[in-house]
């Protein structure tokens, strides 16, 4: 048994003698749930100062498709607490964002640095993206994906979302694109 999982069994039933009935504890469920992530991964906010990383990430995943870096700084103030990133210590290795309108989300955007790609870090981000969305009553959470996008198409497809429609000439490219359609 791990040691977090210990202090938080033991503090437990500290707390059922003191008041006499069993309690409720969210941080157990939670504490659980982050043993399981890869070691020393974590997800927060954005911050300023997180762009100079978000906007390597971006061009290193996207190319000349990548976004600009006011756009960054302008969903930093639009998304708030949905524009996330995923860190290892203090660098930088992954970001999404989300933006949401009612009772819907989209998702806009989710990369992660190509050296740490098929690590866990997109996996983390997009599970606590929809712990996030769950909170606040979000039922819909909608993406586009490029129909050429093998490794996207498998990694939604591997969340629940579901593919609702094709969208021909989505990409200034001119490629078509999925809209992805997840029910929460």
């Amino acid at each position: 048994m791990r040691l977090s999982e210990i202090l938080v069994k033991y503090r437990t039933r500290a707390l059922r003698l003191f008041f006499g009935h069993e309690l409720l504890d969210a941080s157990k469920c939670a504490k659980i749930k982050d043993n399981r992530m890869f070691s020393g991964l974590s997800v927060r906010p954005v911050k300023a100062g997180d762009l100079d990383a978000i906007m390597r990430i971006e061009r290193a995943s996207f190319g000349s498709d990548a976004y600009d870096r006011k756009l960054f700084a302008d969903f930093t103030h639009i998304c708030g607490g949905l524009f996330l990133v995923a860190s290892k210590g203090d660098k930088v290795i992954g970001y999404s964002i989300t933006c949401i309108r009612g009772d819907r989300a989209e998702l806009v955007s989710i990369a992660v640095a190509p050296q740490q790609r098929r690590r866990g870090a997109a996996g983390a981000l997009m599970d606590s993206t929809l712990r996030r969305l769950r909170r606040r009553g979000v039922t819909r959470f909608v993406l586009m994906v490029k129909v050429t996008n093998e490794r996207a198409l498998g990694f939604y497809e591997k969340y629940g979302f579901r593919k609702n429609r094709r969208v021909s000439r989505y990409y200034e490219d001119g490629s078509d694109g999925f809209l992805f359609v997840k029910v929460l």
